[in-house]
């Protein structure tokens, strides 16, 4: 695995549950297509997974 993931959110947290829009914050996300470098680890992961329909990995 690499170092660093690319993560971009693809959809809006308009109407999901509060830990939801917390974990996309927590990314460093909050607006549709922007992109945040992050480290390829455990947690990041599970973030990740708890929001994948609102969020992409980029694959650069």
């Amino acid at each position: 695995m690499a170092d660093t993931i690319k993560v971009k959110q693809v959809r809006s947290t308009n109407g999901c549950k509060k830990d939801q829009v917390d974990t996309v914050r927590s990314l460093g996300l909050g607006k549709i297509n922007r992109i945040h470098e992050l480290p390829d680890n455990e947690s990041v992961r599970g973030m990740i997974f708890k929001v994948k329909h609102l969020v992409e990995i980029v694959e650069e």
